[in-house]
């Protein structure tokens, strides 16, 4: 199972995949206050053939560093409910069906609902974000979301005083996701969140991204987006949130637990892996996609310690990983 996590080969798109430079330029204007409504800016950023899900942009937590292009966004993902390559998700995730889809929120809330996707897409005004993503083998992007801040949700169902810790569970099928006939994890996959950290303004319920509505391959109709957390912490195609009192038991911290902390902070200090965490390649910059790119420095909580640290407060960091 370890070999077949540690792959690091970048498959990279044909030119007339890639991104035209006028559209990263438009996007960034967004970003700097430059603002066209967002039904023009959805119209502008069409990069594929999903529909469109208008956004207002939220420049006050966008990073103005270049998008990565969108096909590389879309053709380099994990998402082994598809197959452990990289490039296995966009080539088998046609199997998903998005519609009809629901999401049932339960367990420590006073008001547990299952939603139809159409009412969560209503739920809060929909905002388009640019964060940095930073996965633990140790490449990067960043990526244009679409969503609302998931505490939108968690206080729409109430919860009650035992709710410390939220659980979120991918779709389990196998005849969608192939990707499940493959022991290489305890299906469905389970993630999870300290109810604090569920609860901040940056943690993302996402439905969509460069303007358009989330392809299957990074998660299709909705997933999380953490932005300080590697990128496994983001649950991906999720039919389940449930709100509990004791710490959830993630499905990499089930697989390896000397490797995969719950909280699972970006940290340049801690290795979780057999690959170093101090510094990490931006996909899509440089020659090759970004295999020949300058490795950055990676920042602690991938660069949000303003906005996050005071969650941690007190702890040890290194222990609590």
């Amino acid at each position: 199972m370890t070999q077949r996590h540690d792959r690091a080969g970048f498959e990279h798109p044909v030119p007339s995949e890639i991104t035209p430079r006028k559209l990263h330029l438009g996007r960034r204007a967004f970003v700097l206050g430059l603002g066209l409504s967002a039904a023009a800016r959805a119209a502008e950023l069409r990069a594929g053939p999903l529909a469109p899900l208008p956004a207002q942009p939220d420049p006050g937590v966008s990073t103005t560093e270049t998008p990565t292009p969108y096909a590389d966004v879309t053709g380099y993902n994990n998402f082994y409910e598809f197959g452990t390559s990289k490039s296995d998700p966009a080539r088998n995730a046609g199997s998903l069906h998005t519609r009809p889809w629901s999401v049932l929120v339960d367990g420590e809330v006073r008001r547990p609902r299952r939603f139809a996707i159409e009412d969560l897409l209503k739920l809060a005004p929909m905002q388009e974000r640019i964060y940095r993503h930073r996965c633990v083998e140790g490449w990067s992007m960043v990526i244009p979301w679409l969503g609302y801040s998931l505490s939108a949700l968690l206080r729409a169902v109430e919860p009650t005083g035992n709710a410390k810790y939220v659980e979120y569970h991918t779709l389990l099928d196998p005849a969608q996701m192939p990707g499940q006939n493959d022991p290489v994890l305890a299906w469905p996959y389970v993630e999870g969140l300290r109810l604090d950290e569920a609860m901040h303004p940056l943690t993302l319920l996402a439905f969509g991204l460069y303007g358009e509505v989330l392809p299957n391959q990074n998660g299709a109709p909705l997933r999380m987006v953490i932005p300080w957390k590697y990128g496994f912490k983001g649950g991906k195609s999720i039919v389940r949130i449930r709100l509990v009192e004791r710490q959830p038991v993630t499905s990499w911290m089930r697989a390896v637990p000397n490797w995969y902390g719950f909280y699972s902070n970006v940290n340049p200090a801690v290795s979780p892996q057999n690959w170093s965490q101090a510094t990490e390649r931006r996909i899509g910059q440089g020659r090759f996609g970004g295999l020949f790119a300058p490795r950055l420095k990676t920042q602690l909580f991938n660069g949000y310690g303003e906005q996050v640290a005071a969650l941690y407060r007190g702890m040890d960091l290194t222990r609590d990983f």
